[in-house]
């Protein structure tokens, strides 16, 4: 009796190493057309982020660097994250690919639905940088306070308002600001009295 437990054991299992053989041998040419496919992508990623790159230094030639490494940082993790997903459809799992974009497609919306107000003011933040007419130095009004602006940041500026620094979003002072001529009696632009 336990001669036939043992034999029905070894069938069992010699089967099922039959079975995942066969499987494996079949899914093969799969996966190596996905590591080869991940070769080709990773080329082509490196080309990609070549060419972003080089548009981000001459975009950004005198700012910071680190707005240039958040760009392609994103960049970079949105083209892996497509090669990935491709990955997955060429070695037939298809489905999951499908399913793991519609989940990130939704967790992006939330995100960026919970950090619109960050990017408002980032986007706020690289229009003030770029505006000529919007520099250190000059005196502004947002709101209800006038300053002269100290420093422009990526999210927030810092103006200097009776002697205190006054910080502000970059998405307020953006849509309400308003330039200040100087009106010292030494400034040949001022009033003269």
């Amino acid at each position: 009796m336990l001669l036939q437990i043992t034999d029905g054991i070894v069938e069992v299992v010699e089967g099922t190493f039959r079975e995942f053989g066969a499987t494996v041998v079949g899914a093969l040419p799969r996966i190596l057309a996905g590591l080869l496919f991940v070769l080709i992508a990773a080329a082509g990623v490196k080309l990609v982020m070549l060419v972003v790159s080089r548009f981000l230094n001459r975009a950004f030639a005198g700012e910071d660097p680190v707005y240039r490494q958040f760009l392609a940082r994103i960049t970079a993790i949105l083209l892996w994250f497509a090669v990935a997903l491709a990955f997955l459809s060429v070695v037939g799992l298809g489905r999951i690919a499908a399913a793991l974009g519609t989940a990130s497609g939704f967790v992006a919306l939330g995100v960026s639905y919970a950090l619109s107000g960050m990017i408002a003011d980032a986007v706020a933040g690289i229009y003030l940088l770029r505006d000529p007419d919007f520099m250190p130095g000059d005196t502004v009004t947002t709101g209800d306070r006038t300053g002269v602006v100290q420093a422009i940041e990526l999210r927030k500026t810092r103006l200097e308002v009776d002697g205190d620094t006054l910080v502000r979003a970059n998405g307020k002072i953006e849509s309400e600001w308003t330039k200040r001529e100087a009106t010292d009696a030494g400034d040949s632009t001022g009033a003269e009295g």
